[in-house]
C-alpha cells in the first residue's frame, strides 16, 4: 500500500483484539448462547459496562425462561456456556460480516436482582476469541459460521484475547455513532469515498468495480475495494487517535485534503 507523506500506513494504528471484543459487545444487538446441547438466541438481553474494568457482560433473560431455569438448577451454581456475537457492517457490501466473537465461561445469578420478572446473570469469562476478516474473505469462515455470509479467497485472522487485557479495555469511542457516520458517508458523500481512493496504490485499484466505507474507529477509516469475485480492505489511518465521535468529521476531512494533494490523481469511478 502506498500513501502520500501526509497519510502513512501504520499497522499498529488499529483497535487491539481486546478493544474489538469490547466494541462488539457494546454494539451487538443479539448473541447466541450454547450450553451442553442447549442453544438459544438472545435479542436485546445483554448489557456490558463501557468503562475499563467494568463487568464484561450481563444477561437479563426472563425469570421463567429455559435459560434461567438451567442456570438456577446448575449443580455447581453456575452454568458453563459458549457465547457467539457477530459484527455486521452497516453498509451494504458483498460480505457484511466484519468479525465474530466467541466467549467461553460461566453464568451465575448476581446477588442484586432488581426485577422479579428478570434474572440478572453475570458472566465470568475463561476464554475470548475474535475472528476478523482478511482480504477476500469474511469472518464467517470460522466455526459456527453462517454459510450464506459470503466467501472469498483469503483466510480469516484469529486472535485469542488475553483476559487481563480484555478486562482493562473499553469499547471504541466512535462505536455508538459508527453505523450512522458510515451510512451518511456512503449515501451522501459518494464523491468523497471515490476521492479517498487516491490514497491507495493504483495497483490495488486495478479491476475494482465498487468502493465502500467499511469501518470507522478512533484510529482510522477502512475502505472495502470490491472486485468482481473478491475484495480487499484498505485501512487509511488518522494522524492521531480520536477522543470521541465529534472529531471524526475533521479527521476524514484531513484524509480528503491529503487525497486532493496526492500526486497520484487516479480516482475510482466504479458504482
Amino acid at each position: 500500500m502506498a500513501f502520500t507523506d501526509d497519510v502513512r500506513a501504520d499497522t499498529a494504528a488499529a483497535p487491539t483484539p481486546a478493544e474489538r471484543v469490547r466494541t462488539i459487545l457494546a454494539t451487538a444487538g443479539s448473541l447466541t448462547l450454547e450450553a451442553d446441547g442447549f442453544r438459544c438466541d438472545l435479542v436485546g438481553l445483554h448489557t456490558t459496562d463501557p468503562g475499563p474494568d467494568g463487568m464484561l457482560l450481563r444477561l437479563n433473560p426472563p425469570a421463567d425462561s429455559a435459560l434461567a431455569a438451567r442456570v438456577v438448577c446448575a449443580p455447581t451454581g453456575d452454568l458453563p456456556v459458549r457465547l457467539h456475537l457477530t459484527d455486521i457492517a452497516p453498509v451494504g457490501v458483498r460480505d457484511r460480516v466484519r468479525a465474530r466473537v466467541t466467549l467461553i465461561g460461566w453464568l451465575a445469578p448476581e446477588e442484586a436482582q432488581p426485577a422479579p420478572d428478570r434474572l440478572v446473570l453475570g458472566f465470568d469469562p475463561a476464554e475470548a476469541l475474535v475472528v476478523t476478516a482478511a482480504d477476500g474473505t469474511g469472518a464467517g469462515a470460522g466455526a459456527g459460521a453462517d454459510p450464506g455470509a459470503g466467501a472469498g479467497t483469503g483466510t480469516a485472522d484469529v486472535a485469542v484475547v488475553d483476559l487481563e487485557e480484555l478486562a482493562a479495555a473499553g469499547p471504541d469511542p466512535l462505536a455508538a455513532q459508527e453505523a450512522a457516520m458510515l451510512l451518511h458517508l456512503a449515501d451522501s458523500h459518494r464523491d468523497a469515498v471515490d476521492a479517498l481512493t487516491r490514497l491507495v496504490d493504483p495497483a490495488a485499484l486495478h479491476g475494482v468495480v465498487r468502493v465502500h466505507p467499511l469501518a470507522l474507529d478512533r484510529h482510522g477509516l477502512t475502505l472495502r475495494l470490491e472486485h468482481p469475485r473478491a475484495h480487499r480492505d484498505i485501512r487509511l489511518p488518522f494522524a492521531a487517535p480520536l477522543a470521541d465521535a465529534a472529531e471524526a468529521g475533521m479527521a476524514v476531512q484531513t484524509l480528503l485534503y491529503a487525497a486532493q494533494h496526492c500526486p497520484r490523481r487516479r480516482t475510482h469511478r466504479g458504482g
